[in-house]
């Protein structure tokens, strides 16, 4: 008599089972010794992230899937997830950059990023403390000793804040955490005559490590004497980038500004129309829905934040007017009915991303496939 189905496969899928097991126990094993990793680390002040070692671990392991007709595409994505995973074990504590640690003062840390780092700096082994509106008649004594003062504050607010600060230590670091640097940077330079950097998370702080996290670091005064904050940021596993403040913010108008603005269209625009969410994600492929989640990503953050990136100089809003004449001029073209015109357009884009098209062609093809396996 011949098997059911149900027959034949039980079987396999009890080995699936047992084999699945026995992976679990290797990452919990994984774990331990990533965690003991971080604890050397720490002792020796190495950073969280070696891109070197990562890049070296994922070839040898690619270089083994070929060997063992294993998809080397496969080990890589289940590699990177494990060593996220890994890179967050190794975030209970960090070793402490500056000799002898000192007091940090992060001016509006209570607020999200701000807590975010109050954390790291607290689990580096600094002495910690918060100035909130509450706390300006004691400002003087708080900043009395610092080593630092970090300002973790809105941006319309952050130079009138800067300009209320106390007289700091010669040698305390004054920083800022906003999107623009220029303004700020002055506002800073003419506050204290001692060490001035700026700095731009480019993160929000949902974020669960800053692994592989780029920080913009626009030099003020002193640089040789911020060196120890900018060593902090790359122990905690940041990518640092240093760029004048005034190229900074003339990036950003394109990095932030007008895709925060594309972004607050479109939803808008949804609502307007009155467009059934849940019927458009059921309709969609990952790639729509990838997008939809970009869009909806930024109605769930703060609405303040977002208008003070969008209006934080006339040259976003200039920017913004050609991005509109641009997108007038494409309108015409669909209306026009136009195949020639349009196909020329896409040309230009072409050209302009070059190679890099392929690039992003493949890494946007990764994203797809884990938001794919992410639907259930």
């Amino acid at each position: 008599m011949s098997q059911t189905p149900e027959q034949a496969l039980t079987p396999l899928r009890q080995q699936i089972d047992a084999l699945d097991s026995e992976l679990v126990q290797l990452l919990a094993k994984r774990a331990a010794v990533t965690a003991e990793v971080g604890r050397i680390k720490q002792q020796f002040g190495l950073p969280v992230y070696m891109p070197e070692r990562e890049q070296s671990l994922l070839k040898a392991r690619r270089q083994q899937a070929e060997l063992n007709q294993v998809s080397p595409e496969l080990v890589e994505d289940v590699l990177r997830r494990i060593m996220r995973e890994s890179y967050q074990t190794q975030e209970t504590g960090f070793v402490c950059s500056r000799s002898g640690g000192g007091k940090v003062v992060v001016v509006g840390g209570a607020g999200a990023l701000g807590r975010r780092f109050v954390s790291l700096f607290q689990r580096s082994g600094y002495q910690v403390e918060v100035i909130e509106s509450a706390d300006w008649a004691r400002a003087r004594q708080i900043c009395a000793d610092a080593v630092l003062v970090l300002m973790a504050t809105p941006i319309t607010l952050t130079c009138q804040l800067i300009q209320q600060l106390p007289p700091l230590p010669d040698d305390c670091i004054l920083a800022d955490l906003t999107s623009i640097k220029a303004k700020p940077l002055a506002c800073m330079l003419a506050q204290h005559q001692g060490p001035v950097i700026g700095l731009h998370p480019m993160f929000g702080p949902d974020v669960t490590h800053l692994v592989k996290q780029v920080i913009v670091v626009c030099p003020g005064r002193a640089s040789e004497q911020c060196d120890w904050l900018v060593n902090q940021l790359s122990i905690w596993g940041a990518e640092l980038t240093e760029q004048s403040a005034d190229v900074h913010d003339e990036r950003m108008q394109l990095i932030q500004g007008m895709r925060h603005f594309t972004s607050l269209v479109y939803g808008v625009h949804l609502a307007e129309e009155q467009a059934d969410l849940t019927e458009l994600l059921r309709l969609s492929s990952p790639i729509y829905r990838l997008e939809l989640a970009m869009i909806g990503r930024l109605f769930a953050q703060n609405a303040e934040l977002y208008a003070d990136i969008m209006l934080s100089s006339v040259q976003t809003a200039e920017l913004l007017q050609r991005y509109l004449q641009r997108f007038q001029q494409v309108l015409q073209q669909v209306q026009q009915h136009d195949k020639a015109a349009l196909m020329a357009e896409f040309n230009k884009g072409q050209q302009f991303f070059g190679t890099l098209a392929e690039q992003f062609l493949g890494e946007s093809r990764q994203l797809l496939q884990k938001a794919t396996d992410g639907k259930g």
